[in-house]
């Protein structure tokens, strides 16, 4: 499974499954860009890691809801690598409360980040990947996408909306080799998961079949794969990588 010569997009690389995304796709040899709105730092040693693989590496500072730094990150990195051949869309956040305390600002910053960036992403990357007649975007969703969460609906209204992204995107851009799927981790072990209460996780461990927490890895690994030649043949699918959660 080689990526040699390709070159990766992948949004909010700069820690978590995000890094750990741009460190599997650098191993399997693809240039890796991501970009950050605000830790420049996070982002500038995950391009240190990706660039220790051998490969090449650019960290840009753009916003994932504003299609004119989206536009402006893309068409540097054209000029810098001469194609784009695997958007991985990651850049996530979460504002979790209940229905009734989720504000409208705090609804809107996460679909905005969530959902509408890999929106503005995909948008601004298939006219490329369509003259490429190629390409492949992988969206980061989540278990919560799939069954929802109480205390998190805006962030499941997000990622349910990137798997409709996902399956619409497939439809539309399939017959010129561009194929599109998701990715719906489960518990994984991260920054963001080791600030909940051990009761949380606890709850959480017994719900999984496989009985321990998924590693930022095992989501890395899965979206290497979907974006090799191998995986050419799938498109429009939702992969849960949740030790059974789901089943």
């Amino acid at each position: 499974m080689s990526l040699e010569g390709k070159t990766a997009i992948v949004t909010g690389g700069a820690r978590g499954i995000g890094r750990a995304i741009c460190i599997a796709l650098a191993k399997a040899g693809a240039n890796v860009v991501t970009c950050y709105a605000r830790s420049a730092e996070a982002c500038e040693e995950t391009i240190r890691l990706v660039e220790e693989c051998g490969v090449k590496g650019m960290c840009v500072k753009a916003d994932v809801s504003n299609l004119e730094e989206i536009t402006a990150m893309v068409d540097t990195v054209k000029k810098e690598f001469g194609t784009i051949d695997i958007l991985v869309n990651n850049a996530g956040i979460t504002k979790d409360n209940l229905i009734m305390g989720v504000s409208e600002e705090d609804f809107d910053a996460v679909i905005d980040t969530n959902l509408k960036g890999a929106f503005l992403f995909t948008k601004a990357l298939s006219r490329t990947m369509l003259k490429q007649k190629g390409g492949r975007i992988i969206n980061i969703s989540s278990i919560v996408g799939v069954r929802g969460n109480a205390g998190q609906t805006n962030y499941a209204a997000s990622k349910a909306g990137l798997i409709g992204l996902t399956k619409s995107v497939a439809k539309e851009l399939g017959a010129k080799g561009i194929t599109c799927n998701a990715v719906a981790p489960g518990f994984i072990e991260t920054d963001m998961t080791a600030s909940l209460p051990d009761s949380v996780k606890e709850a959480t461990l017994a719900s999984i079949p496989m009985k321990r927490l998924g590693q930022a890895e095992d989501v890395a690994n899965l979206v290497a794969f979907l974006a090799s030649d191998e995986a050419a043949y799938i498109t429009g699918q939702v992969i849960c990588v949740d030790g059974g959660m789901a089943v």
